[in-house]
C-alpha cells in the first residue's frame, strides 16, 4: 500500500484512479493516504488524434532542402544608397519641363526620382502646381455620362483623371453608384 509520501500532485505513486460518472463511486479524501484525494485525466484516448498533426509535420519536412547538400549562396541585393540629388541645372529643367505642361509624373519618369520628389521641389522653389480634380462643368458631364451607363474609369478616361476622382465628386454630389456588374449599391 502506498503511503503518504507516495502522494504526488498527479495521484499516488503506482496506482491508477478511476474517475466514473456515478457520485457514489467517486473517490473521497477518506480513500486516500493522507487525506488528499487527487483526480488524474487522462489527455489522450478516444478525442486524441494526432495522425493529421504527423501527416503536416512530414510535409514540411519534405519541404525542406537537403542537410547534406550546401547552402545555396545568399542573392546579391543592392544595398539602399542615399537618395538621387539633382544639380541645379536639372532642377531648372525640371521646372521649366513642369511649367510647360509635363505632369509630375513623366517628369519624374524623365529624371529618374518619385514623383512625390518632383512636387516637393516644385514647392520648394515656389512653382505654382496647376489644379488637380474637376471643374464643376465636368462634374455635371461626368454625372450625366455616368448616368448614360458609363463606367467610371470610361468617365475618367474621356475626362483625363483617374476613376477614383470621378466616384469621388459622384459621391460629393450624392450620386447613387453602381457595382462593377451595374447594379445599384445597397
Amino acid at each position: 500500500m502506498a503511503g503518504a509520501d507516495d502522494v504526488t500532485p498527479f495521484g499516488v505513486a503506482g496506482s491508477i484512479l478511476k474517475v466514473s460518472s456515478n457520485e457514489k463511486n467517486r473517490p473521497t479524501s477518506a480513500d486516500m493516504p493522507g487525506g488528499r484525494c487527487f483526480v488524474t485525466v487522462d489527455l489522450g484516448g478516444a478525442y486524441y488524434n494526432t495522425k493529421p498533426q504527423v501527416e503536416a509535420l512530414e510535409t514540411l519536412l519534405r519541404k525542406l532542402p537537403d542537410p547534406s547538400e550546401p547552402a545555396p549562396p545568399p542573392v546579391d541585393r543592392p544595398k539602399p544608397g542615399r537618395a538621387r540629388q539633382l544639380d541645379a541645372v536639372q532642377v531648372k529643367d525640371l521646372i521649366a519641363g513642369y511649367q510647360a505642361g509635363a505632369t509630375v509624373y513623366e517628369l519624374g519618369t524623365r529624371f529618374g526620382i518619385e514623383r512625390r520628389t518632383v512636387s516637393n521641389i516644385l514647392k520648394r522653389y515656389d512653382v505654382p502646381m496647376r489644379r488637380r480634380g474637376l471643374f464643376p462643368e465636368q462634374v455635371d458631364d461626368a454625372i450625366h455620362l455616368y448616368s448614360l451607363g458609363w463606367s467610371l474609369a470610361r468617365v475618367g478616361e474621356h475626362l483625363g483623371v483617374d476613376h477614383t476622382t470621378v466616384l469621388t465628386k459622384l459621391r460629393e454630389r450624392g450620386v447613387p453608384t453602381r457595382d462593377t456588374h451595374g447594379r445599384p449599391r445597397s
